[in-house]
């Protein structure tokens, strides 16, 4: 038996590889033991022939995919199926041929070595290669097997070698000049333009710090670096003034930030170019002299007075005139002017420091030839204090004086207060007017603290005999001119207990009886009280008593308010029919004869059946009308007439000529005409009577 087996790999024969044989020493040649293969490939790779051992490979085996197979033989009797000899083990190694090429583990490889480098494992063929003169290089590497001998196989690869990036150039600006113009109006921070200097490095190799070296305008201009775009921004440094200068030089330096100690040789890395920048001459407003003006004025100063002067002027060459104005908006009252030609301010109306202390007011300054350029400025006016305010009680004072006061109390401290302030303060002085220099009853004291003491000059007071004292009082001030006034203070007499404490003030008290108590007082007035409400209501009733008839003379004579429900039918109409009667049915009198009938005539009354069951006014009105339609002595029932009854009793009796017994047709009506404007209309109508009948 062999323990390991060699077969070669990649075999193309016609029959299949011999491997070897296995074989026991049990085996008699009889064909009784059967040969059994297990392990890799066993099977399927490898083939034992059973009877014989001989194993063959059955497939062309690659020993770059498995170059060894471990597989076990063991023999086995067929009659019993019992192994003779314990299961073997045993290795089947592949034999290596050159049938595969050096391959190489990338198609393609990448490679990066620094410009200007030494040598190394891929080394450059030439000195100081140039990145910026080339950056890219393709090489094709060959691998061969066998040390390159004959027969031997080979591969190939790529290789792409890129050249990175040193700081070995300075950076250049493309132009040594550079022209830019600016407005003198352009405010701190405006960016001017842009100039750039070219550096042929990548990345931070590349990155430029942009600075002003020197020049006249090195105070007035700045340079910023726009990381981004490596460029650099010139801007305004400080306000230009085109009358000052008009034209400035500045010499700019590029410079790399990031610098290489061994390129140093080569040179600076930076360049510098000269910048001219003209500034550009505008239209401006008037400036003020100064940013704000203080006026001081007395307050007694006359109107007309000049206070002060602004001044401002054309900052341009052209030197416009100006002229000046106040803003009215800040001084709504006109109490201020200006002269437009020279500024000066002077006072249009009194001025009063106690009612406005300060004004603050606005001067305008316009360009006669170009209104739309103006400019303003406050000025702020402080009213000065004359002492032109007398000073006056601080307050008014409730003195009083107890009856049982001793001489050389002190009964008021009085202070007093002025609407001036003087600069050193206050000043009060206080005295008795001359013609009370020396009261009998007080005396007043100044404190020398802008107070002064009320004090009694005797003993006792009464209030039976004086329950006042006014006691008048010169105040003056200490300023110049001094001004005084006089107040008068005003003591009452009052009873005080044995402290001093006030108890009653009033005279009427001291009339009253002494033991008499508040209560009793009270009741006394509740008395009297009642007593005037009883003959307040007595006079009332009897003037109601009094009261006067409506009708005192039979001269008092009032018509009748007649209305209709038609055009009517003149004054025959209006004794037709009693309203009052449609309005209550119980109150009508049954056996009233008719007005409008005469005396001579009389029908004979119908008894109609009562009507206040029904109280439905329609139907009462229709019943009444279709019996009065059946009355040929009756007018139309639909004419209705309201009027003041007198009554059976009054003395007037009836106006009306319809209830006449007996009518006077040759009456003579003449005398209406006599009774004035008022029965001119009444005298017409009857008066003209004769005539209608002829």
């Amino acid at each position: 038996m062999w323990n390991q087996f060699f077969l070669l790999e990649e075999y193309t024969g016609p029959d299949t590889q011999y491997v070897g044989k296995l074989h026991t020493d049990q085996d008699k040649g009889d064909g009784n033991l059967k040969y059994i293969l297990t392990g890799d490939g066993a099977g399927s790779l490898f083939i034992i022939d059973e009877n014989t051992g001989d194993i063959h490979a059955a497939k062309k085996l690659d020993r770059e995919e498995k170059s060894l197979y471990v597989l076990r033989a063991k023999a086995i009797d067929r009659k019993s199926g019992r192994q003779v000899e314990p299961e073997s083990e045993f290795i089947i190694k592949i034999h290596d041929i050159n049938d595969n090429e050096p391959k190489f583990t990338k198609d393609l490889y990448t490679a990066s070595i620094p410009e200007m480098s030494g040598v190394g494992i891929i080394k450059t063929a030439l000195p100081d290669m140039s990145r910026e003169n080339r950056e890219e290089y393709q090489v094709v590497i060959q691998a061969k097997d066998m040390g390159g001998q004959m027969g031997g196989l080979s591969g190939t690869t790529t290789v792409n070698i890129t050249l990175t990036d040193v700081n070995d150039n300075p950076p250049r600006f493309p132009q040594s000049t550079y022209q830019f113009s600016s407005p003198e109006s352009a405010p701190p921070g405006t960016p001017l333009g842009r100039i750039k200097a070219n550096d042929p490095d990548l990345g931070e190799n590349a990155e430029i710090e942009y600075s002003i070296s020197n020049g006249d305008g090195s105070d007035m201009f700045d340079i910023i670096t726009d990381k981004d775009t490596q460029e650099g921004i010139i801007t305004v440094k400080k306000q230009l003034d085109f009358e000052k200068k008009i034209l400035y030089t500045l010499r700019v330096e590029a410079a790399n930030t990031h610098l290489d100690p061994r390129f140093l040789l080569l040179g600076p890395f930076k360049d510098t170019a000269l910048v001219k920048i003209s500034v550009e001459d505008i239209d401006e407003p008037p400036v003020f002299s100064r940013s704000s003006y203080l006026i001081e004025v007395d307050e007694d100063a006359k109107e007309g007075s000049i206070i002060g002067q602004v001044v401002a002027q054309d900052p341009d060459i052209t030197k416009n005139t100006i002229k000046y104005s106040v803003d009215r908006h800040t001084d709504m009252d006109r109490i201020f002017s200006i002269y437009s030609g020279n500024g000066s301010l002077f006072i249009s109306k009194p001025l009063d420091r106690e009612e406005t202390p300060w004004h603050n007011i606005t001067v305008i300054a316009t360009e006669i030839n170009n209104p739309k350029q103006s400019s303003q400025i406050p000025v702020f006016i402080r009213i000065l204090d004359i002492n032109d305010h007398a000073p006056e009680f601080a307050k008014y004072y409730e003195t009083f004086v107890c009856e049982n006061a001793k001489a050389g109390q002190l009964i008021q401290t009085v202070s007093a207060v002025d609407k001036d302030e003087p600069p050193r303060g206050h000043r009060f002085f206080f005295e008795l007017v001359p013609e009370f220099a020396v009261h009998p009853n007080f005396s007043i004291i100044d404190n020398k603290d802008n107070t002064a003491g009320i004090m009694t000059r005797r003993n006792g007071y009464s209030r039976s005999k004086t329950s006042t004292y006014l006691l008048p009082i010169i105040i003056f001030d200490n300023d110049y001119p001094v001004q005084s006034s006089t107040g008068t203070l005003t003591i009452q007499v009052c009873a005080c207990d044995s402290r001093g404490n006030m108890q009653s003030c009033n005279t009427e008290a001291l009339l009253l009886p002494a033991g008499l108590s508040t209560g009793a007082l009270i009741a006394i007035l509740l008395c009297i009280i009642i007593l005037l409400v009883l003959v307040v209501l007595f006079a009332a009733l009897k003037r109601q008593r009094k009261k006067e008839p409506l009708i005192i003379s039979k001269d008092d004579v009032r018509d009748n308010i007649v209305t209709y429900n038609d055009e009517g039918g003149g004054e025959e109409d209006t004794q037709a029919f009693d309203i009052g009667t449609l309005r209550n049915p119980e109150a009508r009198e049954e056996s009233k004869m008719r007005r409008d009938v005469l005396p001579e005539t009389i029908f004979q009354i119908r008894r109609t059946a009562p009507l206040w069951e029904n109280i439905d006014v329609q139907d009462f009105i229709h019943r009444r009308l279709k019996e009065n339609d059946s009355d040929p002595a009756a007018p139309p029932y639909d004419s209705l007439a309201t009027y003041a009854y007198e009554g059976n009793d009054s003395i007037a009796n009836s106006l009306s000529s319809l209830e006449s017994l007996a009518t006077d047709g040759n009456q003579d009506y003449d005398y209406l005409s006599d009774w004035g404007p008022r029965f001119k209309k009444l005298a017409d109508m009857y008066g003209g009577e004769e005539s209608d009948r002829e």
